[in-house]
């Protein structure tokens, strides 16, 4: 069968795109700009355009949509025109098209209220509590998109939770260049424990889901290592891979999260389009933990990661001495 894959130019999306074309599939790759994935045949397009997305979907029977504006700051109704307004309209696409089966590709942070997540499951979806334009509309197109599951057209949803590697352009890179320029501070001395996703394992998770949809469809699933570490170890993991220093100064987390909070209202007064340096969600993240029970995850996706995080580390070193 033919699956269309939304957002392929990105890292995750391309990798989904790899691990579907070493299956065998027909694979047809949706987004704004060619994905490079050789043995897939591209369409360009938006998710806001409702003749592409139907020029898209025609012919296939399966759809993992990726395609998102990923952003720590913007205009709300940018986000809620890509990621909900785009999700529906590929939906109704899909159904029109006679697709049979949706992967709909989330985030932790749609259940995630700012507070510590300890060993958590994978919680509902909840808009009204979410962190940030991104993380809210996040939820609001998966909870969408799984109210739409039905045994003909069967839809679940994964979510890969921090997802990193080689190329990776929103999290390692960014890293790095703060590193290299003295900008990264821990929060707290780096002790929060969270779980992250090497992008090798999120994509595989990703084509497992699709794979056992009978068994999924109308459920969400966190995806990660499994090897919860101390953020410290983690960015300084990255910094050394990159060839740079790890962050040695650290900043009380409470600190932090005010900052973050008025940097991102005049970070939007200003109309800058640049990420800011902190966030209100940012520093969340970076001084409160998150780790996730995975046992539900691996049984139904009947899935283990391949790579684990010192291996991860080492294949991005690589990368770099390149």
């Amino acid at each position: 069968m033919t699956v269309l894959v939304t957002g392929a130019s990105g890292m995750l999306g391309r990798a989904v795109a790899q691990h579907l074309v070493a299956e065998g599939r027909e694979v047809r790759c949706f987004q704004r700009r060619p994905s490079g994935v050789p043995g897939a045949q591209d369409v360009l397009g938006s998710v806001e355009d409702p003749d592409a997305v139907a020029m898209a979907v025609r012919g296939c029977a399966a759809v993992v949509h990726l395609a998102a504006k990923v952003s720590f700051t913007g205009a709300a109704a940018e986000f809620d025109r890509v990621n909900v307004e785009g999700t529906r309209r590929l939906l109704d696409a899909a159904q029109d098209a006679g697709v049979t089966d949706v992967v709909y590709v989330s985030s932790p942070s749609v259940a995630h209220d700012g507070t510590s997540l300890v060993g958590a499951p994978a919680g509902p979806a909840d808009p009204a509590h979410a962190r940030g334009d991104y993380a809210r509309t996040k939820a609001a197109a998966e909870l969408l998109a799984l109210a739409r599951s039905t045994p003909a057209f069967r839809v679940a949803a994964v979510r890969p939770h921090i997802v990193w590697g080689p190329g990776d352009t929103q999290l390692v890179e960014r890293v790095i260049d703060r590193a290299r320029h003295g900008r990264l501070p821990l929060l707290d001395h780096g002790t929060a424990l969270i779980d992250t996703t090497y992008v090798d394992n999120a994509a595989s998770a990703i084509v497992a889901c699709l794979r056992r949809i009978d068994a999924a469809q109308g459920q969400a699933f966190v995806v990660t290592n499994g090897e919860p570490r101390p953020i410290a170890e983690l960015l300084g993991g990255i910094c050394r891979a990159g060839g740079v220093a790890p962050p040695a100064w650290s900043v009380p987390g409470a600190l932090a999260r005010g900052a973050g909070a008025v940097i991102e209202r005049a970070w939007l007064a200003s109309g800058r389009t640049e990420e800011p340096p902190m966030t209100r969600f940012l520093a969340e993240q970076l001084s409160t933990a998150h780790w996730f029970d995975q046992r539900r995850t691996r049984t139904v996706l009947d899935w283990e990661p391949d790579v684990g995080i010192d291996e991860g580390f080492e294949r991005l070193a690589r990368h770099y001495s390149r």
